[in-house]
């Protein structure tokens, strides 16, 4: 038995077919087809029932891709280790996060940690949440930043920032009427107000989009909104354009003199932002490098955004 052989058979697992396997193996599907055969034989066991649509696993099969996946598991965990060992901190970083949140919070630390770790290769993966969530349970990346949706409460995570969500408003929108400048720090405004105007609205697969959803949802109200599945920086630009009001971050706000960032009532909505790391994973010395510059930099603090342009 060898790791090849476990790849395979979990391969054909996953993909619940050997020839739709055997094309993310990049090899011939009869060849997999014989591995199988012969493999099976060796074991003395079926490890796969061929149904119309494919294969679904047996009984033995299920115990067997258990094991693989634990054995496939700790192999990685070893190579790691021994590459930690390596005291030249070379390596590559998979690092996940939004590209809406990451151009504006992540450059400047991956700058400070070139410096420090010129050997180490940082590989960024752009997804919203939901994507680099699946991507952390599978183990594709070895760490990501992420917003914490109201009630969720990931088991591997640690906290290192609080990010505001914001009103986009034009200055030449009627909705500044209904803001207020009587706060130290951003103005502020009642969603119910904003309601009375379009809103330029993300997905609620995303977590903007699921808060604006469950903001509205609680106070009952039904906005005019013709765009419902925007990116949350086009929907930003539109509102900057004053085509209509959009949520988004303190940390995504962009300086303008004819553009306010408008707090959710008079104390604000703030989410956590995250880091997340794959369950059991064994976090490698330059992975730990740059967790613990990120909280560094930040330290937990708001994060970074505009005052008001006003007064």
């Amino acid at each position: 038995m060898d790791l090849k052989e476990l790849e395979y058979v979990v391969a054909i697992a996953d993909a619940g077919g050997i020839s739709r396997a055997a094309e993310k193996l990049f090899m011939a599907q009869s060849s997999l087809s014989q591995f199988l055969a012969r493999y099976e034989a060796e074991l003395g066991a079926r490890l796969f029932t061929r149904t119309g649509g494919g294969v679904r696993l047996t009984g033995a099969g299920e115990l067997f891709v258990r094991s693989a996946r634990d054995m496939l598991r700790q192999y990685q965990q070893l190579k790691a280790e021994l590459k930690e060992a390596d005291l030249s901190h070379s390596g590559v970083i998979h690092f996940g996060i939004s590209s809406f949140r990451g151009g504006a919070l992540i450059p400047p630390v991956l700058q400070r940690f070139r410096g420090e770790y010129p050997l180490v290769d940082v590989v960024i993966h752009e997804h919203n949440t939901n994507v680099l969530n699946r991507k952390i349970a599978a183990g594709e990346l070895d760490l990501a930043l992420i917003a914490l949706r109201p009630g969720e409460t990931p088991a591997e995570q640690e906290a290192v920032l609080r990010d505001e969500v914001c009103l986009v408003v034009n200055r030449a929108h009627p909705m500044m009427e209904y803001v207020h400048f009587d706060s130290a720090f951003r103005p502020w405004a009642e969603l119910r107000d904003a309601a009375r105007f379009e809103l330029l609205l993300s997905n609620p697969s995303t977590v903007l989009g699921a808060i604006a959803e469950q903001e509205l949802e609680k106070l009952g109200l039904r906005p005019r909104a013709v765009n419902r599945d925007l990116t949350a920086a086009f929907a930003q630009e539109m509102a900057c354009q004053g085509l209509g009001l959009a949520f988004s971050y303190g940390s995504c706000a962009v300086r303008r003199s004819d553009v306010e960032y408008v707090s959710l009532g008079r104390t604000g909505y703030f989410v956590d932002l995250i880091l997340v790391f794959p369950p059991d994973s064994h976090r490698t010395r330059s992975v730990r490098a740059l967790q613990a510059m990120i909280r560094d930099f930040y330290g937990g603090s708001p994060a970074p955004g505009p005052q008001s342009q006003s007064g």
